[in-house]
């Protein structure tokens, strides 16, 4: 899934100790996610951080395989651990240990706009579900025309910033750019909606099809 994990393991400690930017929005994403979720699920997290989501979703579904290809992102979850339905471990999307139609419920949250070979990593979403699975995603679209001068700009200097190593790979698409990404990778969507909504980070709900 061609990301670096050595920026995100600088920045872990960090990353760990920051509040949720948006409060009102996570808690609105959280909600609409844990309407989805049944008590027998097994649910697959990819790019959990330091598993603050997954331990707050886990007393909604069966259990929740949290993980991250950021060893120092997996070693501040295992602090806050605390829920025997939660599991973190260190694995990227094709990691072989993640077994194809072993999952209910694969999440992703603000991850797949900093993954390169995003397709790809779609498609083996696709492949890790269960027939019928759900797909649940959050990503910005930060290619908005409404977005303007402020994300331009930003557009410009992130590549001097992953230069200096300041910065990971991001990725610039429009939210029906996203969209068709996951239609073509297998998936009927049932579900969207932008929290917040500049920039619009577009949530996703997808059936497995």
């Amino acid at each position: 899934m061609k990301m670096n994990p050595h920026f995100w393991d600088k920045v872990a400690v960090k990353y760990a100790a920051q509040p949720v930017s948006n409060p009102d929005a996570y808690e609105q994403t959280l909600e609409r996610v844990v309407s989805y979720l049944k008590p027998a699920d097994r649910v697959l997290e990819l790019g959990c951080g330091t598993g603050s989501t997954a331990l707050k979703l886990a007393p909604h579904a069966g259990s929740i395989l949290a993980t991250d290809f950021s060893a120092g992102m997996i070693a501040q979850a295992q602090v806050k651990a605390g829920s025997d339905t939660v599991r973190f471990l260190q694995a990227d999307t094709f990691s072989p240990g993640l077994k194809d139609g072993s999952f209910d419920v694969v999440m992703g949250f603000n991850l797949f706009h900093l993954v390169e070979d995003v397709d790809a990593a779609m498609v083996r979403v696709h492949d890790l579900l269960k027939p019928g699975g759900l797909f649940i995603l959050k990503s910005p679209c930060l290619a908005e025309r409404s977005l303007g001068l402020k994300f331009g700009l930003l557009k410009r200097l992130i590549p001097l910033m992953q230069w200096v190593g300041k910065a990971p790979f991001v990725r610039f698409e429009t939210i029906a750019e996203l969209d068709a990404r996951i239609i073509r990778a297998g998936f009927e969507i049932v579900e969207t909606g932008n929290y917040p909504i500049r920039p619009p980070n577009h949530f996703v709900v997808a059936r497995h099809i």
